[in-house]
């Protein structure tokens, strides 16, 4: 186990420790407010129960790296701390997860990826308060740039290893030692893991329930006469997927960019094709896709809901959208509402 006894640690494991407390507070409020009448009291009781479990004690309690237990090596997750492990198996292989105190069995699982920068364990800290709020496990797999160059594409051939099948795995191995519910997944992604998470849930439907796009650099439409990436005509570029628009547009999608992400940046793509097809900017590309993904599921009679949103004050930075643009809010907000709030409420009573 490594340990990192520093005074920045000390301080970022407060900061953390104070949103899991936030997380507490809106749970309590959530569930005094969730049910009425002969409920209410009911509720009220589990509100004040939950108030006690969540207390950021625990996080307080755990190895000092900036909150992170850091085993290292195959771990049962430790529930209401945030964990990096390695996956068994392949040792090159990291990931972080959070498993909320009160997990009931078959929480949903939320899966955050990075972009090019790899900062998984930044999603994993600005996620987990709510992952702790709404019952639910997270995941944040690091996709390592020397095996994983290309996984905002999934993993062409010749450039890299399959991203998608790497999370396939490590979601197998989280669906072992969590409470989570591993048949269908809550997708999120940041930039680059936004890329990839439209990507897969196109490309892999039946295993995504919702999934939320955060400021793509470009996008897959849904057009098979375009070659991927920029369309669903596959040419050997990708082993056993197929781009079957009848599934993948029944998938729920959202997406997010900031609202001064308009600058082109050295890291988005630009070609002509690219620019003519999907914009100039972030904030254009997100709004034109989601456009075509309505258009596309109408055509086949389905109301799958697609929606676009700017994010105010946010520019292209993770931690900004968080912090200015109530990022996470959105997301599990998306995700789930106050049902998962209610559920939890029933389950507590038998029900």
């Amino acid at each position: 186990m490594k340990r990192r006894n520093t005074s920045d640690a000390t301080r970022r494991t407060g900061r953390t420790d104070a949103r899991i407390g936030a997380a507490s507070a809106r749970a309590s409020s959530s569930l005094a407010t969730a049910m009425s009448g002969a409920g209410r009291g009911v509720a009220l009781a589990l509100s004040s129960l939950l108030s006690a479990s969540l207390a950021p004690s625990a996080l307080a309690a755990s190895p000092p790296l900036g909150g992170v237990f850091d085993s290292g090596l195959p771990h049962r997750p430790i529930p209401g701390v945030l964990s990096r492990l390695v996956l068994a198996g392949d040792q090159a292989q990291s990931y972080y997860v959070y498993v909320p105190r009160v997990a009931l069995p078959g929480a949903p699982l939320v899966v955050a990826v990075h972009g090019i920068s790899r900062n998984a364990l930044e999603h994993a800290k600005q996620l987990a308060p709510f992952a702790e709020q709404y019952g639910v496990v997270l995941v944040a797999p690091l996709f390592d740039e020397s095996r994983f160059p290309d996984y905002q594409r999934l993993g062409r051939t010749a450039r890299g290893e399959r991203a998608d099948l790497m999370l396939e795995r490590i979601v197998s191995e989280v669906g072992r030692t969590t409470p989570a519910d591993t048949r269908r997944l809550f997708l999120f992604g940041f930039s680059g893991g936004g890329q990839f998470v439209h990507r897969f849930a196109m490309a892999h439907p039946e295993r995504v329930a919702s999934y939320v796009v955060g400021a793509a650099g470009w996008y897959t439409f849904p057009d098979d006469s375009i070659p991927f990436p920029r369309g669903t005509l596959l040419r050997k570029c990708l082993s056993d997927v197929c781009f079957d628009p009848e599934l993948y547009l029944r998938v729920p999608a959202l997406v997010l960019v900031g609202e001064r992400d308009v600058h082109e940046g050295s890291a988005m793509r630009h070609t002509t094709r690219v620019n003519e097809q999907q914009g100039d900017s972030r904030l254009e590309r997100g709004e034109h896709w989601v456009r075509a993904m309505q258009a596309a599921a109408r055509d086949r009679g389905y109301d799958t809901h697609y929606e676009f949103a700017a994010l105010p004050r946010s520019g292209h930075s993770f931690n900004r959208a968080a912090r200015r643009g109530r990022m996470g809010e959105r997301i599990f907000g998306w995700f789930f509402g106050t049902d998962r709030v209610l559920m939890q409420v029933k389950a507590a009573n038998g029900k």
